[in-house]
């Protein structure tokens, strides 16, 4: 048994509470210099590093406003329109409370609206545009996520789930 004066026990909870509250601190400092423990990719099952125009500038017939304040789902009605809106209505009502923070946008397509969808046309269609993709808007109208046309739509949930838990608000 170590026998230590009061003096020295005294130094050694001082030492243990300042390395309790410095040690995270020390940690983050080297995962942000030396890149450990921070995954290279991201997450997402669609793509990430999208660089669109604001939803403001895309060339669409503006005649239905947006609710402000929600992220838009924009999907690009080509092909099999009817399918794919209604797969879309689905995953919108699959939010449950969250549903409300979102809005579709739908691009195309002869079929009337369904519930909570908004229809507009491409006044020019951009060369960026890609028929049946899909893009998760944040409340600003810049594109956060870009989804291919055969991404699964339980992936496509998946990552705007994850983007409404990340961003409360």
């Amino acid at each position: 048994m170590i026998n230590l004066t009061y003096q020295k026990r005294q130094r050694l909870k001082l030492i243990m509470i300042i390395l309790i509250f410095t040690a995270p601190m020390l940690v983050a400092w080297g995962m942000v210099v030396w890149r450990l423990g921070i995954p290279e990719e991201s997450m997402a099952n669609g793509n990430v590093n999208v660089t669109l125009p604001e939803l403001a500038q895309w060339p669409i017939d503006d005649n239905k406003p947006l609710k402000s304040g929600t992220w838009v789902l924009v999907f690009d009605c080509a092909q099999k329109c009817s399918q794919r809106s209604d797969e879309l209505w689905r995953l919108h009502r699959a939010l449950g409370r969250d549903a409300e923070r979102l809005t579709r946008l739908r691009i195309g397509g002869e079929d009337p609206a369904l519930p909570g969808e908004i229809v507009t046309r491409w006044s020019l269609k951009p060369e960026w545009a890609r028929p049946n993709n899909a893009w998760l808007l944040d409340p600003m109208g810049q594109t956060a996520v870009a989804f291919g046309p055969h991404l699964s739509t339980q992936k496509l949930l998946d990552d705007i789930q994850h983007a409404l838990k990340v961003n409360p608000y």
